[in-house]
């Protein structure tokens, strides 16, 4: 699905102690934290293809609650 040229970046801004945590978590389990975000947005881009959300609510209660809120 996706080649293996990697010509793109992508930068994001998390807390402190998340990316520790991360890095942490990665270098325990002997793996890149590079690595290990890239195999997530393969499986998620996979899992979401088109960029359409398909599992936005769990169960229909949540759809129900959601519309039951909207006439109040």
């Amino acid at each position: 699905m996706f080649t293996s040229t990697k010509d793109a970046g992508l930068r994001i801004r998390v807390e402190r102690e998340l990316r520790e945590a991360f890095v942490l978590a990665c270098f325990a389990d002997h793996r890149k934290a590079s690595d290990v975000l890239r195999e997530f947005m393969s499986a998620y881009a996979k899992k979401n293809p088109g960029g359409k959300q398909t599992n936005l609510f769990v169960s229909g209660d949540a759809i129900t609650t959601g519309a039951a809120r909207k006439k109040e």
